[in-house]
């Protein structure tokens, strides 16, 4: 890989430079040559348990928050009616679009970064950095500009129905005029956890999370806004998450920077970074596209079903984001380490990290399978939103069991710089098997097959990633080599 030339030809020379020059140096970005040690010690000497829990807690923490202030959103706008719910399925998808790049960019530009910094190369980090943060904010803003002239055909392409378009019209043009602020924290998220520093990106992940859970009642109810509200709320709270993160940088609390001169002019820089970030886009564009499809296959049952397989949908994110944190706790470990060549470390990872999410998340899997319907009875009182999600949401609980080692497989492959085999893994779940499922199974079986089609794509994901890990760990060398 172009990566690993470069580490053999440089490592001694980022080394000296990089440990040695202050900030004003001829390459030198770290102006305490000694923190850059003391993280690269911390990363590649601390006991893996503790530094994944480390790292993970806070991700986790993020996570839980950003899908409890996403719930919210549903739970207060599903106050407002069946139609005003379904909406939030709806815009969901729209914000899945713009997670997808955002991601791409992030996930693209932190799993160089750490394996940069893993072999002490911080000004290449950097330009990865100011590179990524440059081309999310572009994309953005042309995804906002067209979103925003054609609005009524977007919502209607994501499932939309009649009733709900008033309400996923007003909904979108607020996470519209977002999207510049919410795609650039998304870049910044991903350099600070890909860096080590998880607790820093949680920091401005929960803010603005906690802001909008207060903001979504306050603007809907006490200031009679209804679901502009809501979306005006999200979009306050993007704002805020942009502020405190962007300022970890300024103050610089972190290895990398974010500057116009650290922009790189390397089509090649633009191209790694596409390609190692292209398993997020498609992961994330993917569950955009199946959303909208599963939203039109449950339109044909009501706007109750759409309404209801939002709601699941919410809640199943709830207890996948626990296996997700823990996993987005590894992906710097995992970079770190192989970029360091301490191969060992690498599969000590992986292996904890998919015991851990099997544990914790089976574990939450169950109790809320249990409770099936008083959680979806929290959302809304509809009974046939509640009868719908229901069954769905205790069939996709069961179908938790199986993600861990599929989503722990795919974010090894991603944070090594294997983006071939990870893009085939991402668009596995979402993609290849759920789509033909969602389109195909409810002509077969009516409403029960759009409940099902996500727990057995899940399982299907499941079968096909487990012999990527283990043919890879067979063919793991030795540290150093």
């Amino acid at each position: 890989m172009v990566y690993n030339r470069l580490m053999k030809n440089n490592e001694k020379k980022y080394t000296t430079i990089q440990m040695n020059k202050g900030s004003d140096g001829a390459g030198g970005l770290d102006k305490d040559g000694g923190r850059a040690a003391a993280q690269f010690a911390k990363m590649t000497e601390t006991p893996i348990p503790r530094l994944i829990f480390g790292l993970g807690i806070p991700t986790i923490i993020s996570m839980l928050v950003t899908s409890l202030y996403n719930m919210a959103d549903t739970y207060f706008v599903g106050r407002l009616g069946t139609s005003a719910s379904g909406a939030t399925g709806i815009v969901f998808g729209l914000m899945a679009v713009l997670q997808a790049f955002g991601f791409m960019f992030g996930h693209g530009a932190g799993s160089i970064i750490a394996r940069r910094l893993g072999a002490r190369d911080i000004e290449g980090a950097s330009r990865f950095s100011s590179t990524g943060f440059a081309l999310s904010a572009g994309m953005a803003v042309i995804i906002a500009a067209c979103g925003l002239l054609f609005m009524d055909p977007l919502m209607r392409a994501m499932g939309s129905t009649e009733t709900i378009l008033p309400y996923a019209r007003v909904y979108a043009f607020y996470i519209l005029l977002a999207a510049p602020f919410m795609m650039s924290s998304f870049v910044m998220n991903n350099v600070l956890r890909y860096e080590g520093k998880a607790a820093l990106s949680m920091i401005g992940l929960c803010t603005g999370a906690l802001l909008n859970i207060a903001g979504d009642p306050f603007l809907m109810f006490t200031c009679h806004m209804g679901i502009a509200g809501a979306g005006l709320s999200t979009a306050l709270s993007q704002l805020v998450s942009f502020g405190i993160l962007i300022s970890m940088f300024v103050t610089r609390r972190t290895q990398t920077r974010l500057s116009p001169r650290y922009i790189t002019r390397s089509g090649a820089d633009v191209w790694e970074i596409v390609t190692t970030g292209f398993p997020s886009l498609s992961r994330q564009g993917l569950s955009s596209i199946s959303t909208m499809i599963l939203n039109l296959q449950a339109g044909v049952y009501g706007d109750a079903a759409v309404s209801a397989m939002s709601i699941v949908g919410r809640v199943s994110f709830f207890i996948f984001a626990v296996g997700l944190g823990i996993g987005q706790g590894y992906q710097p470990v995992a970079g770190f380490n192989y970029g360091a060549r301490k191969y060992s470390r690498l599969r000590q990872g992986f292996i904890f990290t998919f015991g851990f999410s099997e544990v914790f998340m089976g574990l939450l899997a169950v109790i809320v399978g249990v409770m099936a319907s008083a959680t979806v009875g929290r959302f809304i009182s509809d009974p046939a939103v509640i009868a719908i999600g229901t069954a769905a949401l205790q069939y996709q609980c069961a179908a938790m069991f199986f993600q861990p080692a599929a989503v722990t497989t795919n974010m090894l492959f991603q944070s090594i710089g294997i983006s071939g085999k990870a893009t085939f893994l991402s668009i596995l779940r979402s993609g290849l098997f759920f789509i033909p499922l969602v389109v195909i199974l409810p002509g077969i079986w009516g409403i029960f097959g759009v409940q099902v089609a996500q727990p057995l794509a899940d399982v299907m994901t499941f079968v096909v990633s487990v012999p990527f890990a283990v043919a890879f760990f067979r063919k793991l060398p030795a540290d150093g080599v």
